[in-house]
């Protein structure tokens, strides 16, 4: 199953992606007399059942509810996460760019919710602070169910689906301290879509091709098979200190081919898009501003 928000008002609608279009979630449901959250956070506590339902009822069908979606504007695919939790260094070949030693232990670190942006939306750079700023492919994970010390044998069960992330970064300001949340949590610096696709459609978190083009030339290219540590290690190790809840994010950390590890330093501008994409998530356009 594949979701997404679209710009409605001053928020966000949740939509189901089918062949025939975009279901408005809100419109279906009184149309058709089904009860699907429409929350997004409590629509992936649900489960798929009720959506399933809805597309079932829906088949064949339009109104109102059904949108074509290049008539949309995304927002992000969850809008209002509680957490947005970081791995840092999780790629050997990235930590050996950054010249970092390989973490013996997850790197977590964390971004706010200022920072999420929608495919197609454009990211300012505040070069007032900073002139460094770099991107980062990254496969984001999010949280189906509550979890607490859950062992890695099981973790993959906690996760309602996948989206594709882009965890862009400002290196001097990330490098300025030993800290690196500023140079993480500038407004618009976590676009995550197009779409969430649930865990069943994605199967093996780690066989997934992610790649980054800037400009049409690609960046970054690598599989999900070289993180350090994998999905399942790095929800049961977060769960082990704080609870985990339906909506939170986790990005995985990004392969080897960032601005910051090649010697030219080809540092993001104005003007510049920006395409990353995660195999079976579809790719994520910001334009730099």
């Amino acid at each position: 199953m594949q979701s997404l928000t679209f710009k409605s008002g001053d928020g966000f609608k949740l939509g189901l992606v089918t062949e025939a279009g975009v279901i408005d979630v809100e419109a279906a449901n009184g149309a058709l007399g089904t009860s699907v959250p429409t929350n997004v956070n409590q629509f992936i506590a649900s489960g798929s059942a009720a959506a399933a339902d809805l597309i079932a009822k829906a088949n064949g069908q339009s109104g109102a509810w059904l949108l074509e979606r290049n008539s949309l504007t995304l927002g992000p695919v969850v809008p209002q996460p509680g957490k947005i939790i970081c791995i840092g260094l999780n790629y050997a070949k990235h930590a050996a760019e950054s010249g970092a030693a390989i973490p013996t232990s997850p790197v977590v670190f964390s971004k706010f919710s200022n920072t999420l942006a929608g495919d197609g939306e454009s990211v300012p750079l505040n070069t007032k602070v900073a002139k460094e700023f770099d991107y980062e492919v990254e496969l984001c994970a999010v949280i189906g169910k509550q979890a607490v010390d859950v062992a890695e044998s099981s973790a993959l069960d906690y996760v309602y689906g996948y989206c594709t992330a882009n965890d862009l970064s400002i290196r001097d300001l990330q490098m300025r301290t030993s800290q690196w949340l500023l140079g993480k949590t500038a407004d618009k610096f976590f676009p995550i879509g197009p779409v969430l696709v649930s865990a069943d459609e994605v199967g093996d978190p780690q066989k997934l091709q992610v790649t980054t083009t800037v400009n049409g030339e690609q960046r970054q290219n690598e599989n999900t098979s070289d993180m350090i540590f994998n999905v399942a290690q790095i929800v049961s190790y977060c769960s082990q200190y704080f609870t985990l809840e339906p909506g939170d994010l986790i990005t995985t950390g990004t392969p080897a081919g960032v601005a910051m590890g090649m010697a030219n330093k080809p540092w993001l501008k104005a003007g510049d898009v920006v395409v990353v994409e995660v195999e079976k998530l579809g790719a994520l356009t910001n334009t730099m501003a």
